[in-house]
C-alpha cells in the first residue's frame, strides 16, 4: 500500500497550500471561486493525482449550509472579534453562519442549542460558559450535532477543543513584569469560566518558578460586567491599602481597564515612567485595550489561529464524520504586547 497517497481533503489542503475553506467552496460549487483560484485547484488535483470522495461530498451537499456560532457574551470585545473571524471564514467557504450569545445565562445557552437543532445545522462552533454550563446537556448536543468547542473547554466534551495556552500566556506576563520591575500581585474576581482558574494557577506556578511568593487579590463580583467589577474592586483595595506590590497583573483586559479607572479616580498615575506609582497589565489584547489611558500592556491571544483552526476542525468533522481517535485539543501561544501601562 502506498502510504504517500493523499486520502482526504485535509491532506490535500496541506500539500497543495490551498486553504480548506477555499477547497470546500470549490467542491460544493466550482463556479463559486475565482477563475484563477479554480485553475490553481484543478492543477493541484492533477499534480497530486487526488480525487475527492464524491459520495461523501454529495452527502454533505444534502446538509443545510447553516453553521451555528455560540459565544457566552457577545458584548465582550474578545468574543465579538473572534466571532467576526469565524463568521468570515464560514462565509468564505460558502456556509451561512448564525451568531448567538448566551449573555452569561446557562438556561439561555441550552435554549440556543435547542433552537439550533431545529435549524439542522451542518455544524456548530461553541464557546460554552464553562462553570455555569449544563455539562450533560452540552455533551448530548455534541453527540447529536457536529460541534467544535473553542476558547472555553469542558473536558472530554465534543470532538475537539481549540483555545489558548493560559499557562504560557500568564507565564509570559510574569516573566516580563519581574524582569522590568517589582514582581506582580494578581488581581482577579471569582472565575466565571475555566480560563480564569487556569490563569490564576498559571500565575501561582510562574511566581513559584521564579522563587517568589504568589500574591493573589480577589475582589467580589459576579456575571460578565468585568469593567465594573475591576473599578469597584480597585477602589476598595486601593482605599484599604490591600495592594501588595506596585505591579498589578489582572486576569483579563476588561478587569484591568476597570482597575485603571479606579487608579485615575484616586489620582494614582499608572505606567513605567519615573513619576508613576503603579504598573498595570492584563491579558487578551481585546480590541479596545490599546485605547486605554494609559494604553494597556497585555498578552495577545492569537485570534487568527484560533478561528482558523476551529473552522478547519469543524469542516473536517462535517466532511469526514466522527473519528475513533482521542479528542483533539489545540492550544495556541500568546504574544507580549508592551504599552505604556507597564
Amino acid at each position: 500500500m502506498d502510504d504517500s497517497k493523499i486520502r482526504n481533503m485535509e491532506q490535500f489542503a496541506r500539500v497543495s497550500g490551498i486553504s480548506r475553506p477555499t477547497l470546500s467552496k470549490y467542491f460544493n460549487d466550482a463556479s463559486s471561486v475565482r477563475p484563477k483560484t479554480r485553475a490553481r485547484i484543478e492543477e493541484a488535483l492533477e499534480q497530486n493525482d487526488y480525487r475527492p470522495n464524491m459520495f461523501a461530498v454529495n452527502q454533505n451537499r444534502r446538509l443545510t449550509k447553516n453553521i451555528g456560532i455560540v459565544v457566552p457574551y457577545l458584548s465582550d470585545p474578545f468574543f465579538a472579534e473572534i466571532a467576526r473571524n469565524l463568521e468570515q471564514r464560514c462565509i468564505d467557504a460558502g456556509f451561512w453562519p448564525t451568531l448567538f450569545s448566551a449573555h452569561g445565562d446557562s438556561a439561555l445557552e441550552i435554549e440556543i442549542l435547542d433552537s439550533l437543532r431545529s435549524l439542522k445545522p451542518a455544524g456548530v462552533l461553541l464557546a460554552p460558559l464553562g462553570r455555569a454550563s449544563d455539562r450533560a446537556a452540552i455533551e448530548k448536543f455534541c453527540d447529536d450535532v457536529p460541534t467544535i468547542l473553542f476558547d472555553s473547554n469542558i473536558e472530554g466534551v465534543g470532538e475537539a477543543f481549540i483555545g489558548s495556552d493560559n499557562g504560557q500566556i500568564v507565564g509570559l506576563s510574569v516573566e516580563y513584569l519581574c524582569r522590568t520591575g517589582e514582581p506582580p500581585c494578581f488581581f482577579e474576581m471569582p472565575p466565571v469560566n475555566p480560563n480564569a482558574k487556569k490563569r490564576r494557577n498559571g500565575y501561582i506556578q510562574a511566581m513559584e518558578a521564579h522563587g517568589l511568593e504568589p500574591q493573589v487579590i480577589r475582589v467580589e463580583g459576579k456575571g460578565w460586567g468585568f469593567e465594573e467589577v475591576g473599578y469597584r474592586g480597585g477602589l476598595d483595595v486601593i482605599d484599604k491599602g490591600l495592594l501588595t506590590s506596585d505591579t498589578v497583573l489582572c486576569s483579563n483586559d476588561r478587569l484591568a481597564m476597570g482597575f485603571l479607572s479606579a487608579c485615575y479616580e484616586r489620582g494614582l498615575r499608572v505606567g513605567h515612567e519615573k513619576d508613576c506609582v503603579l504598573r498595570v497589565a492584563g491579558h487578551d489584547d481585546h480590541p479596545f485595550s490599546r485605547f486605554g489611558c494609559p494604553p494597556l500592556t497585555t498578552i495577545a491571544q492569537d485570534y487568527e489561529k484560533i478561528s482558523e483552526c476551529s473552522v478547519e476542525a469543524l469542516f473536517n468533522l462535517i466532511e469526514g464524520g466522527r473519528s475513533n481517535g482521542p479528542r483533539i485539543e489545540s492550544l495556541f501561544k500568546g504574544k507580549l504586547v508592551m504599552r505604556a501601562s507597564a
